[in-house]
């Protein structure tokens, strides 16, 4: 059985709540950007924890659909990878065991529902600058076949 990436750091008296999730690589046309959402000045990935019993569709579609206001077309699964973290806003401690897939954004549906969520296509290199989970960005190269 392959192990699989582990990124952040585990800290040992540390309990984590383990947070799955689904996230979606969107690129441009010719792949030199890729859309990352900013909150407050953190930037993530399109997609969010899968709530209940969803599957991974289910969740990336609806996750995009708040964030965004936008359908999404799944088309290829990327992997998975998971992260150590500590959520300010939660103020809890998470393993996210994320789910990655290249998407392409389909039509507007509505405006999205998260407001403070900002959708924004940037550089390759920028979204790796800037995003706050390296989990994140090793899908990005994963999908560029770059790792």
């Amino acid at each position: 059985m392959p192990v699989m990436l582990t990124f952040g750091e585990k800290e040992a008296s540390i309990e984590y709540q383990p947070r799955p999730g689904c996230y979606g690589i969107i690129f441009n046309q010719n792949r030199t950007k890729v859309g990352i959402v900013n909150i407050k000045n953190r930037y993530f990935l399109p997609g969010g924890g899968k709530e209940g019993t969803e599957s991974d569709a289910d969740c990336l579609k609806r996750e995009v659909l708040e964030e965004l206001g936008h359908e999404v077309k799944i088309d290829q699964y990327i992997g998975k990878a998971q992260q150590y973290f500590y959520s300010k806003h939660y103020e809890a401690y998470y393993l996210n065991i994320g789910h990655f897939y290249i998407c392409e954004l389909g039509k507007k549906i509505m405006e999205p529902i998260e407001e403070d969520h900002i959708y924004e296509m940037v550089e390759i290199e920028t979204a790796m600058e800037k995003l706050v989970h390296k989990h994140q960005s090793w899908a990005i190269q994963h999908a560029l076949g770059l790792v």
